[in-house]
């Protein structure tokens, strides 16, 4: 005896019904022909349903937190676990005019630019206008892509990995594609490049792609086999004219004009010959042509946009040093001078040229660190030196050099070795003696440790959470052994790195912040992308300075980010003051880099690939052959080498691409969009959903008016569930014990999202509007009635106020015809007769849901006004049917007027159902004295 919803996916021989008041997850599909179906009009309100007129706003609220086909000019806002910022706005209405949607999403670090491209796919999923989406990006993001998927946005993602895909085969019926058999699927950009794979790809692709990291897809003429295999197949991805394609990146310019070219002509063929000046006369049209696929910008453009404030920490620098002890600066001076001999000799091919360049390079990076990378290097047999030929330069990059913004693949954080193999080579003899010294060595006697062990304290002690650097897996593991030892046994101490997959870095995390208050977290770059650490650390320590400052940059960027709760994070340059090789990266890229970014408010990366740095910095200095007349002159010789020629040089290109960066954030941070336009389509999207506000008061009112204990403190709410709680209630919302929760992000541990899409918002709004509209659900006492009578000061004369629901079924000619449902929930008022009514103004209707009473009816007098009203509510469907019609018209337009580049594929139509479904009726008197 149940009433069904009956929805647009059903056909003649299969209905899909969801009941009344019900939820998605209680949608059934029946067959007719096996189970009756009856049709049933939506019963009017009764007598029986008399209530306090304040629940008629529990009813209003209940029914538009239950309906995830929201009216509006956006589609999907019903369907998204979070609310989007008013800046995130803009990427979406930016892609909704464009056909086909092909962006460049390059947004300042910890913006959220993963919320903004999902927005565009889960909007035109729900548009109906894609039926499949693939995300391309390095693997170690992977992870963090299909979590934010489901947790946001409601789409339940397959990982393609070199990892996943022979499960994911095993039982794919011949001829069927995984990218047939998943349509939304979460693919490693590695992976897929593969000449088969990407076949594969190719051919069944999406028809909406996203690719993360999208500088690593650039051409750029220069190394890099991996980066152009990514390149052409976005090139063959893109030749479909069709196909929908957003590019995310924090760094798309990294000074090589031709790279940036390249990423930009996969959006639009034309953009391959983009002059390099568009600021010179007669380029506005060019200039503006490609505003439409850009959007760039900085924290400062949005941290108050349209009056909401984005909070972001503030972050403090701080320089921190320390100098070798006697016997390490020994070590370190022998091995430098023995670097500088080795790479001079000129005996042997070319091949072994380049083996001993990396080898010394790689050696200098590890005495550098610790003496425990030291000591790993100088015993394992160099990396370089078990390849041939271009691979040679290929896999030094990878192990010795840290990978920047222009660079293939993710780097790898093991000691690379330094022993050649000859066994000729006498420099085999020097390394072993090395190693032995190096062995000698101890954690009591390492002042770079002993110093960082210091600098951690004073973290600790301001209440700090702090995540350490390292460059190597065998530095990272030699600091946090130490620290279990020097810091208090109350400081938990981990460490994580590249040894262990990316499933279990994440679960060694999560265990080490439930060990208590006090805990530090050792790490190798395998964190500075990827897993976001802000909910729990505040502050880093970069125990050893990268080659290429974009990566301190994003070691920093981890907890730096929207979502940290600390009004402050902390960064550590630590740095040896009688360091040579820590000398110059300081000198000429760190510094550097910081005065342009405290310039400019962004990061632009160092010009040049990172072999590119390391050639210009070492080959030139600390490889050429000395001059100076004592060992202890070296360091000023290399620094007066670096200032009078490479320094000025690196730093004058860098000035040039600073002023590039500078135009472009200012060209394309969309002041075009105008800020007004972006208001008038955010007040439509909360006017027909609500926004965090209402979904407050809805959730506090009804367990209030539940007699369910809460306790509000420090923006979150404590719910205590317990027996006592109406039993409906409690599997409403599945939860038997108390629990915590916050209705805006971000959330501390334990928390839970109390958005309109979570399961206990829905919960609750299902729970209510059941106690409503369905009998057989009601409870003695229904928390939300239909029908009221009060006596307000709020109307001068008698009023009706009707809690409406308009439906409408969208249809697209010319996409194969399928329907979609939207609805609309909406208090209407009139004043006059039933059969004449003066309809008020829809803003007049919304200000009395907030009418109070303010003087007690005898109960005769109400039943006397429902009689007046509740049998003849049939009369005023003429009139709501040309409301539903008027409503039609102004959902047809917003929804054309956001998507208006898509006109021309298919005209959409929008048709009310009717009759209108009338939620609630209430009667207004105005007070008398």
């Amino acid at each position: 005896g149940r009433e069904w919803v009956v929805l647009p996916d059903s056909t003649d021989e299969l209905l899909m019904l969801r009941p009344l008041g019900g939820l998605d997850e209680e949608i059934t599909g029946v067959l007719p022909v096996v189970e009756p179906v009856e049709s049933a009009a939506f019963s009017l309100p009764s007598k029986n349903d008399l209530g306090d007129f304040t629940s008629g706003r529990l009813l209003r609220d209940a029914a538009r937190l239950s309906t995830r086909a929201a009216a509006g000019p956006f589609r999907s806002f019903g369907r998204i676990a979070a609310e989007p910022r008013p800046y995130q706005l803009v990427p979406l209405m930016m892609a909704l005019k464009l056909e086909p949607v092909r962006m460049l999403i390059a947004d300042d670090v910890g913006i959220g630019k993963t919320i903004e491209a999902s927005l565009i796919a889960r909007e035109l999923l729900d548009r109906g206008e894609i039926q499949r989406l693939a995300v391309l990006c390095p693997p170690h993001l992977a992870e963090q892509w299909q979590r934010e998927f489901a947790e946001k946005f409601h789409i339940d993602a397959e990982l393609v990995l070199s990892s996943t895909i022979q499960r994911l085969e095993r039982n794919l019926p011949l001829g069927i594609s995984v990218f047939e058999r998943y349509p939304f699927t979460v693919v490693s950009t590695d992976f897929i490049k593969a000449s088969r794979r990407a076949e594969d790809f190719a051919l069944k692709c999406p028809e909406f792609v996203i690719v993360d990291e999208a500088h690593g897809c650039t051409l750029t003429g220069g190394v890099g086999r991996g980066r152009q295999q990514r390149y052409e197949l976005l090139r063959r991805v893109t030749a479909n004219p069709e196909r929908h394609l957003i590019l995310v990146t924090a760094t798309p310019h990294s000074g090589n004009e031709e790279a940036f070219r390249s990423l930009l002509s996969l959006l639009d063929n034309d953009f391959a010959d983009l002059p390099s000046d568009l600021d010179r006369a007669g380029r506005e049209g060019i200039r503006r042509r490609l505003a439409r696929h850009l959007v760039q910008r900085r924290r400062a453009d949005i941290r108050h946009y349209l009056e909401t404030d984005t909070a972001f920490p503030e972050r403090k620098d701080k320089e921190a040093t320390y100098n070798f002890n006697p016997a390490y600066r020994a070590l370190f001076d022998d091995i430098l001078e023995f670097a500088r001999e080795y790479v001079a000799e000129q005996d042997g091919e070319q091949r072994r040229q380049r083996v001993r360049y990396w080898s010394a390079l790689a050696l200098l990076r590890c005495v550098s660190s610790s003496p425990a990378a030291a000591v790993a290097t100088l015993r394992s047999r160099a990396a370089v030196d078990q390849t041939e030929g271009s691979d040679i330069d290929e896999v030094g990059r990878r192990t010795v050099l840290d990978q920047g913004d222009d660079d293939d693949t993710v780097m790898l954080d093991f000691s690379p070795g330094s022993d050649t193999g000859d066994k000729s080579d006498a420099s085999r003899r020097k390394l072993l003696e090395f190693a032995r010294r190096a062995e000698t060595l101890n954690a009591a006697d390492d002042h770079k440790l002993q110093g960082a062990v210091k600098e951690l304290k004073g973290l600790l002690k301001d209440g700090f959470h702090p995540v350490v650097f390292c460059r190597f897996v065998d530095t990272a593991e030699y600091v946090a052994r130490t620290l279990r030892d020097a810091l208090p046994r109350k400081v938990h101490i981990e460490s994580v790195t590249g040894k262990l997959p990316p499933a279990e870095r994440e679960a060694r995390i999560a265990e080490l912040v439930t060990t208590g208050n006090q805990f530090v977290l050792v790490c190798t770059d395998c964190l500075s992308e990827g897993i976001n650490l802000q909910d729990h650390f505040d502050a880093v320590l970069h125990y050893d300075l990268a080659w290429n400052p974009t990566r301190h940059e994003q070691r920093e960027g981890r907890v730096d980010r929207f979502g940290q709760e600390k009004p402050e994070v902390r960064v550590i340059t630590y740095y040896g003051t009688d360091n040579p090789i820590d000398g110059i990266i300081l000198d000429v890229l760190i510094r550097k880099h910081k005065s342009i970014k405290s310039d400019l408010g962004v990061t632009v990366a160092v010009p040049g690939s990172s072999e590119q740095i390391a050639q210009a910095l070492f080959e030139g200095a600390l490889f050429r052959e000395q001059t100076s007349t004592g060992r202890e002159q070296i360091p000023l010789a290399f620094m007066d080498e670096l200032n009078t020629r490479k320094k000025n040089e690196m730093h004058a290109e860098w000035d040039n691409a600073r002023d590039r960066e500078k135009a472009s954030r200012s060209r394309f941070a969309q002041h075009t969009l105008s800020p007004e336009a972006v208001a008038a389509e955010l007040a439509s999207v909360r006017a027909a959903i609500g926004r965090a506000e209402d979904v407050e008061r809805f959730v506090q009112t009804v367990l209030q008016t539940a007699n369910v204990p809460v306790e509000n403190k420090n923006q979150a709410v404590t719910v205590h569930i317990s027996n006592e709680t109406p039993r409906a209630l409690r599997q409403a919302i599945g939860r038997d014990e108390p629990f915590t929760g916050r209705f805006d992000l971000p959330l501390q541990e334990g928390q839970l999202y109390l958005g309109r899409t979570s399961p206990i918002v829905e919960g609750l709004a299902g729970w209510t509007l059941d106690q409503a509209l369905d009998p057989v659900a009601r409870d003695q006492n229904p928390i939300a009635a239909r029908c009221s009578v009060i006596s307000t000061s709020s109307v001068a004369a008698r009023t009706t106020l009707l809690i409406a629901r308009f439906r409408f079924h969208l249809k697209v000619r010319g996409r194969g015809g399928e329907s979609l449902l939207c609805e609309e929930i909406l208090p209407l008022a009139f004043t006059g007769q039933i059969n004449s009514p003066q309809w008020l103004s829809t803003d007049a209707a919304e200000h009395l849901l907030n009418a109070q009473p303010e003087r007690n009816l005898l109960p005769t007098a109400i039943d006397q006004q429902l009689g007046l009203l509740l049998p003849k509510l049939p009369q005023l469907q003429t009139s709501l049917e040309e409301q539903a019609n008027e409503r039609a018209a102004v959902q047809l337009e917003a929804h054309e007027r956001v998507r208006e580049a898509a006109r021309s594929k298919g005209r959409v139509v929008i048709e009310p159902v009717l009759p209108v479904d009338i939620l609630g009726a209430y009667v207004l008197l105005p007070r008398l004295n």
